[in-house]
């Protein structure tokens, strides 16, 4: 197999290492490269909902007979991942269950370097023990997990042939340089891989690239036929030629010294970007909000911010025990305390905003939830994000899809259209969801139309449609209405 990685070229990025820059000038939206999983499990909470070879989640998977562990869409996904299943289905056999997701890949990546020497391919830009495994900068707890790890591998795989030190040095490439792998969607994450090209980019907090899974094409008979899961590295923005490329290793909406933290102690490193040297957007993330040029005491906004931190804290015990309306009473209970003292973008209004949109949304409280989702996509809106930032595209595709369903279709295919042209840049045109969205573009245009055209007779087809009345003219549209809502939701 050979990877088309002419638009890139390894260099020396200095403090860094090694980074990659262009070898070309490149478009937003433009796909830098492409590269299958060296190797890759599903998260053990999700074993029995997942497919372990395209990580679809799937209702009544079949169960692999051997290790009763694994399981898949069907014998044609069986079968394009038997090779790498092999050893793991004979090593669980034997161990009598199947060890947690670190250890399971630390195997799959052990084989396929015993198999492959841990270069796979002509483009491939490393070999995976080149890649920097940190163990010497762990911190006390982690590197006391990696010794449990460590001996529970060891009772895995009692034969293997490499070393203790060996072992532990992909240990640490595994927690240093793991890729969240998301289902069919993108809306959930289901497993963990590793991509040695893609651990060849390194971090900036306002990147010039994003990492979409891109799940490929599993529909057709013959195995042989199938795209391996693979990720796309993707331009978000105009790159000149000899640039870095960059992605983001954690989330922008965080202030700059939370972001710090958490890459000194994930990835070890500390982040000198400019968004984190000049502390950029920071005053927005934390803003107060100014009435007539007056704005709440000093002391009036930390006593909020802490009463917003310890709510958010109930608020995720409640959503975890499923009390989805005990969520609804602390997210209302908090935006009320929240709304005369925070700015719109403040960060911990944001998150109550966006839980109190998703979980009014599942309850079906269509209208408040459109009205929660809006202001969040707002608060977004002001400058906190790329203009083509995924998580932006994925926000504004949800409030579009909330007011379409509270029957604000004007304002719901606006959002959706947004949507829709920044995931085009982010996933592009071949990705499920995106696929998705131009399905709603365009029943929400033919809707808008309709609601154009005689608003009565619109939201008269719609109220039959949602409450399942018998009414000749809601049996086209309507009906799309009713198997997207449920699809969504």
């Amino acid at each position: 197999m050979t990877l088309d990685m002419d638009n890139v070229e390894v260099f020396d990025a200095g403090e860094k290492g090694r980074g990659l820059r262009t070898t070309k000038e490149l478009c937003a939206g433009e796909v830098v490269f492409a590269e299958p999983s060296f190797a890759a499990v599903v998260f053990d909470s999700l074993s029995q909902r997942v497919c372990h070879s395209c990580f679809r989640r799937q209702a009544n998977l079949h169960r692999c007979a051997q290790c009763k562990f694994a399981n898949y869409c069907d014998r044609t996904c069986q079968t394009a991942c038997w090779d790498e299943h092999k050893q793991e289905c004979a090593a669980i056999k034997k161990y009598e269950k199947a060890p947690n997701e670190n250890v399971r890949l630390t195997a799959r990546v052990l084989w396929r370097i015993q198999k492959d020497t841990g270069i796979v391919s002509d483009g491939q830009l490393t070999s995976v023990d080149q890649l920097e495994d940190h163990v010497a900068d762990m911190l006390a707890e982690d590197f006391k997990e990696l010794k449990i790890d460590m001996q529970n591998f060891l009772d895995y795989c009692p034969k293997t042939r490499h070393g203790k030190e060996y072992i532990s040095h992909i240990f640490g490439i595994i927690k240093c340089n793991g890729f969240t792998l998301s289902d069919q969607r993108g809306l959930q994450a289901v497993g963990v891989g590793l991509f040695p090209n893609l651990c060849l980019v390194n971090h900036d907090c306002w990147p010039n690239c994003t990492v979409i899974l891109n799940h490929g094409n599993q529909s057709t008979l013959n195995a042989a036929y199938h795209s391996k899961r693979r990720i796309e590295l993707r331009a978000l923005s105009k790159i000149a030629e000899n640039e870095e490329l960059t992605v983001g290793y954690v989330d922008f909406l965080n202030v700059s010294t939370d972001r710090q933290r958490a890459l000194k102690h994930q990835y070890h490193f500390d982040c000198t970007c400019k968004s984190c040297s000049e502390h950029l957007k920071d005053d927005l993330k934390m803003a107060a909000k100014e009435t007539d040029g007056n704005k709440p005491s000093d002391q009036l906004v930390k006593e909020v911010q802490e009463f917003s931190l310890e709510c958010l804290a109930k608020v995720e015990a409640a959503r975890i025990a499923g009390d989805f309306h005990e969520v609804v009473k602390l997210c209302r209970e908090c935006l009320d305390k929240q709304e005369p003292v925070f700015g719109k973008t403040h960060l911990y209004h944001l998150r109550m905003l966006s839980t109190a949109s998703e979980v009014l949304s599942y309850l079906q409280f269509f209208s408040e939830a459109a009205e929660y989702a809006g202001r969040l996509v707002e608060g977004y809106i002001r400058k906190l994000y790329h203009p083509n930032n995924a998580h932006l595209g994925m926000a504004t595709m949800r409030a579009g899809v909330t007011h379409w369903h509270a029957g604000l279709i004007k304002v719901g295919h606006e959002m959706i259209c947004k949507a829709y042209a920044i995931l085009m840049v982010t996933h592009g045109p071949n990705h499920p969801i995106t696929k998705d969205l131009e399905s709603m573009r365009m029943q929400t245009e033919m809707e808008l139309r309709m609601f154009k055209q005689n608003e009565h007779v619109y939201h008269s087809m719609r109220e039959a449609a949602l409450q399942n009345k018998p009414m000749a003219e809601a049996s086209s549209v309507e009906d799309n209405i009713k198997a997207l809502s449920h699809k969504l939701l």
